[in-house]
């Protein structure tokens, strides 16, 4: 007899495809400050600045793994998800506590709080929903 594994159920479908699209909103949202911010005031905060262009990065590559739904992009999804989590929880904890260290905020400054804090929320979500859609126990 030949033992089956469980099928992983999409990370691409039903409410996958909302946490992709906020994913995206953000990815558009991020580049678009960072890129902007880079090019005309980049000697005012670059680490900020630079910040704000690795959530962008972060995003669009959790979007994407997201988006895959197959092994690979399941890893992908939990890497840049589980870096989100940790990148915000940093820089809020930072931001707060030395506030010279960040002289421009940054998408994850102060746990996200600029975006109302969804950048604080949204990499639990996809954690979530990476456990939750992961292979269902036979």
């Amino acid at each position: 007899m030949v033992e089956t594994r469980p099928a992983r159920r999409a990370t691409n479908t039903g409410p996958g495809r909302l946490l992709i699209a906020v994913y995206l909103l953000f990815a558009i949202a991020a580049t678009s400050r960072a890129g902007l911010q880079i090019a005309t005031r980049f000697d005012e905060a670059p680490v900020a600045y630079l910040l704000s262009a690795l959530a962008a990065l972060i995003y669009i590559v959790a979007a994407v793994g997201l988006a895959r739904a197959g092994h690979t992009g399941r890893r992908v999804a939990l890497a840049c998800c589980s870096l989100e989590l940790v990148g915000v929880v940093a820089v809020g904890i930072l931001s707060l506590a030395d506030r010279d260290l960040f002289p421009d905020e940054t998408v994850w400054s102060q746990f996200g709080s600029g975006y109302g804090y969804i950048p604080l929320v949204l990499p639990a979500l996809g954690l979530f929903w990476l456990w939750r859609t992961r292979r269902d126990p036979a």
